[in-house]
């Protein structure tokens, strides 16, 4: 992206820039590819099913998020999408849903939470959109776990003050939330065998899962993330 680069819209951008949001010709817009930061662009040419940006000046540098994914199981519709969401704003890389053994969800439409991931990046201004990867199974997700990634384990046996992460080492790093009926016992003892695998509390009470997900993410940025 560079200035007096043109910027073909696709037909479902033509129609929510000129047709909701009622731009036309000469418009400014806001833009972002998760490479060049964000653009300042202008509509030189509106239709019903095209249109043309012309990008004038860099409003803005790339802002990546530091090297987060977060794990989590999906629970009802308009929770998950919750979650996706809340986690590209929060500043997530990666986003994975996985199957426990008491997920409820058993598949997911993947292409309908990475455009929310999408919006949610537009919504806060971001430059980056996280990957939302399709629905696996955490047994084989954990056997060909990367170790240099240590995961944070939400554990919702441990309630109790929550629990500074000022002491943990920098690096890769994912936050796994587990199901509205928590872990299996199977699932807890691997989970505790794991040397990459760090258990915390999120406070004195049992959270709702798409609630422990924004605990967890705002404890690890406030530690270890760009929020420092």
């Amino acid at each position: 992206m560079g200035a007096g680069q043109a910027v073909p819209l696709s037909e479902a951008q033509a129609h929510y820039l000129f047709a909701v949001m009622r731009q036309g010709v000469g418009a400014r817009v806001a833009l972002f590819n998760g490479r060049d930061g964000e653009w300042t662009a202008e509509v030189v040419e509106a239709g019903k099913k095209r249109g043309i940006l012309a990008c004038l000046e860099q409003a803005a540098p790339q802002l990546d998020p530091p090297d987060l994914w977060l794990l989590f199981a999906p629970i009802k519709k308009v929770r998950t999408d919750f979650i996706v969401e809340k986690a590209a704003e929060l500043g997530c890389a990666r986003i994975l849903p996985v199957q426990t053994e008491f997920t409820n969800a058993e598949r997911i439409r993947q292409d309908r939470l990475q455009a929310h991931a999408l919006e949610a990046a537009e919504q806060c201004l971001g430059t980056s959109v996280p990957e939302v990867c399709d629905l696996q199974h955490l047994r084989k997700l954990l056997d060909g776990w990367d170790p240099a990634r240590r995961i944070l384990w939400a554990d919702e046996s441990l309630i109790g003050p929550a629990q500074t992460l000022a002491g943990l080492a920098p690096g890769p790093w994912a936050i796994l939330i587990g199901p509205e009926g928590g872990f299996s016992e199977a699932e807890r003892t691997r989970l505790r065998s794991l040397p990459f695998v760090t258990p915390i509390s999120l406070g004195p009470r049992i959270l709702r899962a798409d609630t422990a997900a924004c605990a967890a993410i705002t404890l690890w940025q406030s530690a270890l993330g760009d929020w420092r």
